[in-house]
């Protein structure tokens, strides 16, 4: 496989590996807790990332189709444009004071057990690697989609790949300092 998708690969597991910890750490009367009412708990946050490759699986899917009738071999080097560059640089945390209102597509609605976020979520993971392994191979950057966030938004299919896992970490980041400040507070 590509280096590059290798890589993504393993940023893919890592995010996976890092939310299963925090699942284990967090005791039962923490998991739906929020810190307050404009952050979100460590439930509504795993919701969030499965939300969001739901969202994203079935485009991913079809711009792999179309690279795949595309043609032609991969890059030595994928690259990212513009847009998608931008959005992997700001995406990891720590999470800047700059906040993002989420569409309503993607908040949490609650109603799951951790139980069923967790295989959900790992269900999702494993269909989003088995994407980027499909892409090995593939002219994947000169293959345009439009954000299932804001269809304003448009980005190859690399930058799509190399946005999704830093998004993971981010949200799992957020959710580890929300377990440590309602620690921290002993509730």
């Amino acid at each position: 496989m590509h280096p590059q998708l290798e890589k993504i690969v393993a940023e893919f597991e890592t995010a996976q590996t890092k939310l299963h910890v925090l699942v284990e750490r967090t005791p039962d009367a923490l998991w739906a807790m929020r810190p307050a009412d404009e952050r979100w708990s460590v439930a509504e946050n795993v919701e969030h990332l499965n939300r969001t490759a739901e969202a994203f699986l079935p485009v991913i899917r079809e711009k792999l189709k179309e690279a795949q009738a595309h043609g032609g071999p991969a890059p030595a080097r994928y690259r990212r444009d513009l847009l998608g560059w931008v959005l992997w640089k700001v995406m990891p945390p720590p999470v800047r004071r700059m906040r993002v209102k989420t569409t309503p597509k993607f908040v949490p609605q609650g109603g799951a057990t951790r139980e069923q976020l967790t295989e959900r979520f790992d269900r999702l993971q494993a269909e989003q690697i088995a994407c980027v392994r499909l892409a090995d191979g593939l002219p994947i950057d000169r293959i345009t989609m439009v954000s299932p966030v804001d269809d304003r938004g448009k980005y190859n299919l690399y930058s799509c790949l190399t946005i999704l896992p830093p998004h993971q970490e981010r949200h799992v980041w957020q959710s580890e300092r929300t377990l440590e400040e309602l620690e921290r507070r002993g509730r």
